[in-house]
């Protein structure tokens, strides 16, 4: 072989090697894309498979539908803790609310409704509440709280026979765990509402600091940020039964019955009651068949109790917590948010239950 022929031969071989070389890079490029293209998102409705039965509220005030294969990074996603997977739910001091409320939320209402008379209907969950509004004024009860689970009225003053609560002071290790009955108040004027709050563990709602920034006592037997807790909530032919659960913790129940009130004088209020909303005017009494008649519907996720409006507004709902005028991340990097984590959940509905879509088209257009 000439000199000739052996540059030809050696040029054949280098390109042949070449193009070898990258087709072998092309391939792993490929096998690294696909690699990529084909880690599976878990959704939320991976995880607990029961998004049909409702609608997403997000923390921006947006309704996106029913849940299923979706995620938004800001307030609705999962995550897992190294055992399980676990469907967050993460809502800003402030921001864009839905419906009437002065409040932020990222949960899931009911599609359907149900009236608690002829109700046979269920909630239940496991979850864990990873962080609550880093400021509020301490004198305001909702402050440094959030609503993980509700019963909540489609119609007439759209009241809460239910209200699931989660609080904690900043500087204490363990909160409070604790359920409110709202009355369903008399006659066509709502301001005179008021709550009633049971403690479950810890302490209740009326348990407030003395000063702006100093706090209670922390409670001996709360549950602290990351501590697992479940609820049930059971209605059934106008009773409402529930049942709380934590490893550790003594178990609780309670019962309430929906559609006969026992707040329908002045002199049924509770002290609780006098103490906390009739100084503000809230002194209402309750129809006597309460929540007879009105469709019911449940609702889980973070309800975030804590708002940047001035308590001189309503000392008891009102926080005057850190918002930055509305930034979102502004909020989410200084501890002034809600994050609720749940791992599991269920819902039964009895065949009683009906749309509810007159709530949510009523609701969704309110600004």
């Amino acid at each position: 072989m000439n000199k000739k022929t052996s540059t030809i031969a050696l040029c054949i071989l280098c390109a042949i090697f070449t193009l070898n070389s990258c087709k072998n890079a092309a391939e792993k490029v490929e096998e690294t894309t696909e690699g990529k293209e084909t880690e599976k998102t878990v959704f939320a409705s991976d995880v607990i498979p029961f998004f049909d039965h409702w609608k997403l509220i997000l923390g921006d005030g947006s309704n996106v539908g029913i849940a299923n294969n979706f995620e938004n990074k800001d307030y609705f996603y999962t995550t897992n803790d190294g055992k399980n997977n676990w469907v967050v739910f993460k809502t800003p001091n402030g921001g864009n609310t839905h419906g009437t409320s002065n409040n932020t939320r990222t949960e899931l209402a009911q599609t359907k409704k149900w009236y608690p008379k002829t109700a046979d209907d269920k909630l239940t969950a496991t979850l864990k509440v990873m962080n609550v509004s880093a400021t509020g004024d301490a004198r305001v009860a909702a402050s440094h709280a959030v609503v993980v689970g509700q019963i909540h009225s489609a119609d007439k003053h759209e009241n809460e026979p239910l209200k699931i609560f989660y609080k904690k002071f900043p500087g204490h290790t363990k909160g409070s765990v604790f359920w409110h009955y709202e009355i369903n108040t008399a006659g066509d004027d709502n301001s005179g509402r008021w709550d009633f709050s049971s403690a479950v563990w810890g302490h209740d709602f009326s348990v407030v600091g003395d000063t702006e920034n100093t706090y209670p006592e922390e409670p001996k037997d709360g549950i602290a940020l990351g501590e697992e807790f479940s609820y049930e909530v059971v209605v059934k032919d106008g009773i409402m039964t529930l049942k709380f659960t934590s490893e550790g913790h003594e178990t609780k129940t309670f019962t309430k019955n929906l559609i006969e009130s026992e707040y329908t004088t002045k002199a049924d209020i509770p002290e609780q009651t006098q103490k906390l909303f009739v100084p503000i005017g809230q002194d209402g009494v309750e129809r006597k068949e309460a929540y007879a008649g009105e469709g019911c519907f449940f609702k889980l996720g973070a309800y975030n109790q804590t708002n940047g409006k001035s308590p001189k507004v309503n000392r008891n709902w009102c926080s005057g917590a850190e918002t930055h005028d509305g930034d979102v991340q502004k909020q989410y990097a200084d501890g002034n948010y809600a994050e609720v984590w749940f791992k599991t959940g269920s819902i039964s509905v009895s065949d009683n239950a009906v749309s509810n879509e007159g709530y949510f088209s009523k609701n969704d257009k309110v600004k």
